[in-house]
């Protein structure tokens, strides 16, 4: 079930993704108590939104929903391999790929063109087409950073059901916001009383 995320159904971002956008990327599809989801990505407007906001794309880029498709096709790759990582499981092969893939999607040097009035010059090229690619090769080499980096051992899962978040473990901290673990201390709380 899509729903659209509203400022207030939606916690603020888990303690890491300030450092890594990939972490805020996996965690744009959130799990809510009740039964509830929220996509950041559930619509062509709304990816544009995130992108736009996350430095990825110019105000106002049109977001076809295959482009929609692409970026939560990765998603759910790098959640894959973000899980993998916490659980000391190997990686499905297929994530790995998708990642790889995602990594060559944009050019890592500057083009060769010719101006006919200047001559040769050398540019990165940008047009609109190649944002996607640029966002998914951006998101893909930061979480490869996280996944190999000395913060991967901080890397952890949202200790309250039923989010799905991830996070940077600080200290003892296991949870992705304030309400999530408030929601896992009542129901510890709750489940001493009950069994009592």
């Amino acid at each position: 079930m899509r729903e659209t995320p509203t400022v207030e159904s939606m916690p603020p971002p888990a303690p890491g993704a300030e450092d890594h956008l990939a972490l805020d990327f996996v965690n744009s599809a959130v799990a809510l108590p009740g039964g509830h989801f929220a996509d950041l990505l559930g619509t062509p407007g709304a990816t544009a939104r995130w992108l736009f906001e996350h430095g990825l794309a110019p105000a106002g880029t049109p977001v076809q929903e295959m482009c929609v498709a692409q970026l939560r096709s990765l998603r759910e790759h790098l959640r894959s391999l973000f899980a993998a990582r916490v659980a000391g499981v190997p990686a499905l092969p297929m994530a790995l790929s998708a990642v790889n893939d995602a990594l060559c999607k944009a050019p890592t040097a500057a083009l060769l063109y010719w101006d006919e009035k200047n001559g040769p010059y050398r540019a990165a090229p940008c047009p609109t087409d190649e944002i996607l690619g640029r966002a998914l090769a951006t998101l893909a080499a930061d979480a490869a950073d996280l996944l190999t980096g000395p913060e991967a051992a901080r890397l952890t899962g949202c200790g309250s059901s039923p989010c799905n978040r991830y996070l940077l473990r600080h200290g003892r901290r296991h949870w992705c916001s304030t309400r999530c673990g408030d929601r896992a201390r009542a129901a510890r709380a709750y489940a001493r009383r009950t069994q009592a």
